[in-house]
């Protein structure tokens, strides 16, 4: 209890910059102000609970989900989260909705904003489009706001676009904290970010783009490794690259899995398309070809089959500091032998560090609830400290 003091403590006396009633779409949007109060946030909000004090600090208001794509850690997290402070949650089906019968983005937003506080939305499918709807959403809110049409505008959280995944990577970066004991001791650790086999085509970019574009504000050494061909979207690695250099660290992109995990401190293989693929798969998707979208995957398997030994396996991690680099993956991972023929990882390799994948994953809902609460309060110390000096028991 005195360290969750002193942690609310902290959060009560930073100086943020761009969390109060601002949209959460890019981490390298943030200040390190801003990540690190999100992460204290989430961390005060996980040891509240394990207190069993009640957290829920809104009495009515709606969460809004919009998954443009399947999901279940992000799905079950975002309602989580909202659960956990106290918001009710409705999920916007587009089937189901008006948005099938061509209403506009404009009308749809405001429709459903009239007593909702904050709106995430995943989607990732089409490179060039997620973040830029959500950026769309946002200026419709603007407007309703603007115009008197609704009492408050919503924040919005990015569950996932075709450029970013804030609430993977800040998840991940919460488990980093947690394992190596601090912020601090991430300077100097090497991270390899790299690609794997998987016997799918159409992976989005946004969580390797992710891990690239917040962990190099950290003074690590992140090496980014794919084959030739399956590269990133370009701002994005000029961002990683200009991030390391400013903050003491470094960055390189490698075509060797075996070259980035030599040494490594930590191992993220996780399976993409490459960023020409997906953009030709979005292309292909917007104008419903579907028999293109056959001949495009067909083609992108057999470009994956020619690297099948892009896998994490006992071997590889023996190239790792100590042979002893902790695994970490988004999940699900392709694994070789259990979920598929050969995939992105041993079954071994996973077995071995399943528990931590699982504790990762874990501090989603945390982070989620995190930003929720710094959009919606301007001093969320203020409202934690509360919380704790109350000490109303969540459950009797």
């Amino acid at each position: 209890m005195k360290n969750l003091k002193k942690l609310i403590n902290d959060i009560v006396l930073r100086n943020t910059d761009n969390l109060f009633n601002t949209d959460f779409l890019l981490t390298w949007e943030k200040s390190m102000a801003d990540v690190e109060q999100v992460l204290d946030i989430a961390e005060a909000l996980k040891s509240l609970r394990s207190h069993n004090i009640d957290t829920s600090v809104f009495k009515s208001g709606l969460a809004i989900s919009q998954f443009r794509d399947n999901s279940t850690r992000t799905r079950f997290s975002f309602t989580s989260a909202a659960n956990l402070l106290g918001l009710a949650l409705q999920d916007l089906d587009e089937g189901k909705s008006q948005i099938s019968h061509g209403e506009t983005v404009r009308e749809t937003v405001n429709m459903i904003s009239f007593l909702s506080d904050i709106i995430g939305i995943r989607d990732d499918m089409y490179l060039g489009a997620g973040n830029a709807y959500m950026r769309e959403v946002g200026d419709a809110l603007d407007d309703g706001f603007e115009q008197g049409v609704l009492p408050q505008r919503p924040g919005i959280i990015n569950l996932q676009c075709d450029i970013d995944h804030p609430t993977q990577a800040m998840a991940d970066l919460a488990h980093l904290k947690q394992y190596f004991g601090s912020l601090e001791n991430l300077k100097g650790k090497k991270l390899a970010m790299t690609w794997a086999y998987s016997p799918s085509y159409g992976k989005p970019l946004s969580v390797p783009q992710g891990i690239i574009g917040l962990l190099t504000r950290f003074g690590m050494e992140v090496e980014l490794a794919h084959p030739e061909g399956y590269g990133l979207i370009p701002e994005v690695i000029e961002t990683a690259a200009r991030q390391a250099k400013e903050t003491g660290g470094s960055f390189k992109v490698v075509n060797s899995m075996d070259e980035a995990f030599k040494n490594a401190d930590i191992v993220y293989p996780k399976s993409w398309a490459p960023y020409e693929v997906m953009g030709q798969r979005t292309e292909l998707l917007r104008n419903n070809d579907h028999a293109g979208l056959k001949v495009l995957e067909q083609k992108a398997l057999k470009n994956n089959a020619k690297f099948m030994d892009w896998e994490a396996d006992a071997n590889k991690m023996k190239l790792t500091k100590n042979g002893e680099a902790l695994y970490m993956h988004c999940l699900p991972a392709d694994i070789s032998g259990v979920s598929c023929e050969k995939g992105e990882v041993s079954a071994d390799v996973f077995e071995k560090y399943r528990i931590e994948t699982y504790k990762e994953a874990g501090y989603k809902p945390y982070l989620i609830a995190a930003m929720m609460l710094s959009n919606r309060y301007e001093d969320p110390g203020k409202v934690l400290s509360e919380l704790l000096k109350k000490g109303t028991k969540r459950k009797m």
